[in-house]
C-alpha cells in the first residue's frame, strides 16, 4: 500500500464531515476542527510474496477549539459517536478502500479525549485508531 494514497483518503473521507478541515498531513498551523493523520505502524508480509500487509493502528487525530468547559467538548464528543452527521467513524468507513488505495478498512476505536498541545496553542482532542489493509506493493 502507498502510505501517502492511504492519508490523502482519509483525510478525503474525513472532509464529508461538514464543517471539519482536514488534511493527509500533519498540519504546522491549525484552525479547528481539524482531522489529520499522525502516527502509523506498519505490519509486513501478513501472506507469502508480499501478499498484504497490514496498517494497525493508523492513529488520526480531531483537535477542536478549548475556548471554554463545554463547547469544545461536546463538538468532539459528536465526532466520537458511532454514527451520525458529525461520526469520524462513520465518515471512513463510508467507502472501506478509500478510493482504492487499500482493500479495507475499520475504525477499531477511539480514545485519548484530552488536551493536546499543537504547536504553541492547546487544544480537546482525540484519537481514532484505523486498521488499513491492503496489498503488498
Amino acid at each position: 500500500m502507498d502510505v501517502v494514497a492511504v492519508f490523502e483518503g482519509l483525510a478525503e473521507a474525513a472532509s464529508s464531515i461538514e464543517g471539519l478541515r482536514c488534511s493527509a498531513f500533519m498540519p504546522d498551523s491549525i484552525s479547528p476542527p481539524v482531522f489529520y493523520p499522525v502516527e502509523l505502524e506498519i505490519d509486513f508480509d501478513l501472506s507469502y510474496g508480499r501478499g498484504h500487509d497490514d496498517f494497525n493502528p493508523v492513529v488520526c487525530r480531531v483537535l477542536v477549539p478549548r475556548s471554554d468547559d463545554r463547547s469544545g467538548q461536546k463538538l468532539l464528543q459528536q465526532y466520537m459517536k458511532g454514527a451520525g452527521p458529525l461520526s469520524v467513524k462513520r465518515a471512513l468507513e463510508a467507502d472501506r478502500t478509500l478510493g482504492g488505495a487499500c482493500s479495507s478498512l475499520h475504525v477499531a476505536k477511539v480514545r485519548g479525549m484530552g488536551q493536546y498541545e499543537h504547536g504553541v496553542y492547546d487544544y480537546i482532542g482525540a484519537d481514532w485508531l484505523v486498521r488499513v489493509i491492503g496489498r503488498g506493493d
